[in-house]
């Protein structure tokens, strides 16, 4: 659906996307993740044509988006971080609005611009003016805005951002609906566990290179090198340290009262032998469970703990 080719951007000596290359499939959810300055928003507006490339090739739905970016337009709904909504129109008007722009309209629009209300849950709000709306309602709209064409793929730069946790909620579901409705969505946020919840891939970017790529399971995978256990015992916590420590596989041990962290370096087999060993060797085992990492941790390893 989206593949980007050595891209550039230099503002003078500042390469602001140094040399990125980026492959999205068809039914994605991508989450965007970077520092401030790290290039996110430059390359999502060179996708959208609102932005020239230094360098490179940029292709959606196999038409390349630098040479032909109006017909590139029609297949992306772009939400940007900032945008404008006009307070003095009511909710539906202000759809309406949008949709004449794509040629669309009377009863068609009517229909379009219905169904899409009822996709964000603002149908209530139809006849209410914008102005009246909650910061998480307008953010909706916006949203339903970028859809009013029917794009491929939708390119939503902080869609949630000042949101309170159920405007958030709300988002999210919504996104989720529109990935079972077939749209690819990329994905800016600083909201990184949610982006962990929604996202089937992630990509994180600094000094407008991408670092790491993948699922949050591979990501996790390339990073944590060696798994953390952590296991509790009811007393004699001797016997679990002289087991763990004949454990080939078992590393930098750390003890605590009546709980032991570890490192693990073998695979799901090996763990499985452990589990045995300790309970072979009746070690009295309250919880033995593997640390997970989050993405928020993966961003400061990866991005020399830079500001998203």
């Amino acid at each position: 659906m989206l593949q980007i080719e050595n891209l550039y951007k230099n503002y003078g000596k500042f390469n602001a996307v140094d040399d990125l290359s980026l492959n999205i499939e068809e039914g994605e959810i991508f989450g965007f993740v970077g520092p401030n300055g790290a290039g996110k928003t430059t390359t999502m507006k060179i996708i959208c044509g609102l932005l020239s490339a230094t360098k490179g090739q940029v292709y959606v739905n196999g038409v390349d988006a630098i040479k032909n970016s109006k017909e590139v337009k029609s297949y992306i709904g772009y939400m940007p971080d900032f945008f404008g909504v006009y307070d003095d129109l009511k909710v539906s008007e202000y759809l309406n609005f949008y949709a004449s722009i794509y040629g669309i309209t009377g009863n068609e629009s009517k229909k379009v611009c219905a169904d899409l209300l009822e996709l964000i849950d603002l149908s209530n709000k139809k006849d209410a003016y914008v102005d009246s709306l909650s910061r998480g309602m307008k953010q909706r709209l916006c949203l339903a805005r970028s859809l009013v064409h029917n794009p491929k793929i939708l390119i939503l730069d902080e869609p949630a951002s000042g949101m309170d946790p159920r405007a958030r909620f709300h988002m999210k579901e919504i996104l989720k609906n529109l990935k079972d409705m077939g749209k690819t969505i990329i994905i800016s946020s600083h909201i990184l566990s949610e982006l962990s919840e929604i996202c089937t891939t992630i990509g994180i970017i600094d000094h407008g290179k991408i670092v790491i790529k993948g699922s949050v399971d591979e990501i996790m995978d390339k990073v944590y090198k060696n798994r953390t256990i952590k296991i509790k015992v009811t007393s004699d916590i001797s016997k679990a340290i002289r087991c763990l420590k004949e454990h080939s596989a078992v590393d930098n041990i750390i003890e605590g009262e009546n709980k032991v962290d570890f490192d693990f370096v073998g695979n799901d087999v090996d763990m499985n032998n452990l589990l045995k060993e300790l309970i072979k060797n009746e070690v009295p085992l309250v919880t033995f469970s593997q640390v997970d990492g989050n993405l928020e941790d993966i961003f400061m390893r990866v991005t020399n703990g830079g500001e998203v």
